[in-house]
């Protein structure tokens, strides 16, 4: 069995096992989001992949985890992540027929809250772009083939947190999957521009953040 074969085998069993331990995880349980994002997501999402990434024999700056390109990664994200504000500020106002700021961060300080969006965009950008995008890259030598198919796998984990969680009507679930397959194209799209994952981290918390305070 060939590399490239042998990644395509371990991201498509990855991809399977994230899916339905995941949407098993939604539907049974509903812990408080610090136990959720700082323990059973790295367990769950990160372990499997820092062994596979070991037995395939990759170095960790393959999942982009490294300070190459760091400046670069950052001024993309940035200049991207102005877009996605805007497009969350028109969601909200198209959504609501005004522009509704009622803040949904609960009761924690805005700086905890900060400090779990950061988490949480770590481990699932390790996830998608650092793994799931780039080992398809690698195996399918098509960015964009890579790039739709990790971005699907992407929006299909975030079925169940949009139907089971926040129980959201048919038409506004669509909607927010439509909004999450649109971050996950522009997130790999940053990511294979640089090869660092903390430029889809920054990504991830400007597109979250909108999501959170607009939705």
């Amino acid at each position: 069995m060939t590399a490239k074969t042998t990644v395509v085998k371990h991201v498509t069993i990855y991809s399977v096992y994230l899916f339905l331990i995941w949407a098993f995880y939604r539907f049974l349980f509903q812990f408080p989001d610090q136990v959720e994002e700082l323990v059973i997501k790295p367990i769950l999402w990160l372990i499997p992949i820092f062994w596979l990434n070991a037995k395939e024999d990759f170095s960790l700056s393959s999942l982009g985890i490294t300070f190459k390109n760091l400046f670069p990664s950052i001024y993309l994200s940035l200049g991207l992540g102005a877009i996605f504000v805007l497009e969350a500020v028109l969601t909200n106002f198209f959504k609501y027929g005004r522009l509704n700021f009622a803040a949904n961060i609960g009761n924690m300080p805005i700086l905890s809250s900060l400090g779990i969006s950061f988490a949480t965009a770590f481990s699932e950008e390790v996830a998608f772009r650092g793994y799931i995008f780039g080992r398809l890259w690698f195996a399918l030598k098509d960015e964009w083939a890579a790039n739709v198919a990790s971005s699907v796998v992407w929006t299909m984990v975030h079925i169940p947190i949009a139907f089971f969680v926040w129980k959201l009507s048919l038409a506004s679930g669509i909607l927010y999957l439509l909004l999450t397959a649109v971050f996950g194209i522009g997130s790999s799209f940053i990511f294979g521009r640089t090869k660092n994952i903390f430029g889809s981290i920054l990504l991830h918390i400007l597109w979250e953040w909108p999501i959170i305070l607009f939705r």
